[in-house]
Formats: structure tokens, sequence, C-alpha cells
């Protein structure tokens, strides 16, 4: 089955545990922490496009990627009701191929950690390719140090520094929780905010 197939098959099948339809704690965090303004900004991953409707109604300029077609028309339908605009683009992200300049922003809530498993090293050539020097990179990924019999794919943080330290410098690494509905607390994560290096 294509890459697009099946997860247009999650999404029609509503088989979407990491879909919690809530924004992203952990970026509003990172963004009040860090004092990161607006600017163009890159989904990875954007699914149903909770998180880019979210930065693009404080300002940000999205462009939001997914393989899924049935996604990003409800993250359309989602940008619609929210007033806002956001670029939805199709594409494997593992093979991203974009025109625009590097971002200034990259946000990746649980694209990595599956990504890496198909094509490590197309998803790192695509992350070389969108950003440039003293771009902000915050990966939200799966832990490792929490067992789990489902949820998303864990690494561990030597993991994460050894695969992405050939482009980044870490700014943090720490732990948080993914947000699931109904209040009820998700699967450990790694919050992670890396910047591109000069060399």
């Amino acid at each position: 089955m294509k890459l697009s197939a099946h997860w247009d098959q999650r999404y029609a099948d509503g088989n979407t545990p990491w879909d919690s339809r809530l924004a992203s704690k952990e970026l509003a965090r990172v963004l009040d922490d860090t004092g990161l303004h607006p600017c163009r900004a890159l989904e990875l991953g954007c699914g149903t496009g909770t998180n880019a409707v979210w930065l693009a109604t404080r300002g940000f300029d999205v462009t939001a990627v997914d393989c899924s077609e049935l996604a990003l028309k409800k993250a359309q339908q989602q940008a619609e009701s929210a007033g806002v605009e956001l670029n939805l683009i199709c594409q494997d992200v593992c093979r991203l191929e974009l025109t625009s300049e590097p971002f200034p922003f990259v946000f990746d809530r649980g694209c990595y950690h599956c990504a890496r498993r198909d094509n490590r090293q197309g998803i790192v050539r695509v992350l070389k390719n969108v950003t440039a020097p003293g771009s902000k990179y915050l990966l939200l990924t799966g832990n490792a140090n929490e067992q789990r019999d489902h949820g998303p794919p864990g690494l561990h943080e030597h993991e994460i520094r050894e695969e992405l330290g050939v482009l980044f410098d870490v700014d943090f690494i720490r732990e948080f929780h993914f947000e699931d509905p109904g209040g009820v607390q998700g699967p450990l994560g790694w919050s992670c905010l890396l910047t591109r290096r000069h060399s």
C-alpha cells in the first residue's frame, strides 16, 4: 500500500490516536519561553491541521505538509472555520521538494519518529533543505524511557542527538507528555528545541 493510501485509510477509519484535536501546550510553552516571534513556519506531518491553525491564529505564515489528502481536507476546513489561511502541501515529508526559501521555524509533532523508521536519510535531507543557519526546529517525539504497549515510536535522547546533531545544535531536550482528549495525560515524549548550525 502506498504511504498516502495507508494514512488516508487511517483517517477514514478514525484510527488516529495521535489526533487529539488539541493545540499542543508544549508548542505554546516553548514559544512563550523563547520569545519566538511570528514568522514563516513549516509544520511537518500536520495531520488535520490543529497546530498549523493555532500558529496561524497567532500571526505565523504557515506552510503545512502531510501525505494524506484526507487529513489536509480536514485541515483546510479547520483553517476556514478559524478564519486563517494555510499553505497546505500534500507530499511525503521524506521526499519533500519546496521551491520556497528556508523557514525560520519548523514544527514537528510526531512526524520524525515515524519518518525516521522508513527513510532516515530522507527526513534528515529534508530538514537540511527547509532550514538555514539560525532556523529553529521544535521536535516533539516519542520517548523510549516509557514502556507502552501502544503509542508513538520511542527514541532515546542519544539517538536524537546522534541523528540530528549533524545539522543542529541542541538548545534543550526535556521530557513532557502529549495531550490526549478528555483531559487524559498522553504518552511521555521528548520536547527538543534545535538550532541549525552555521557550519
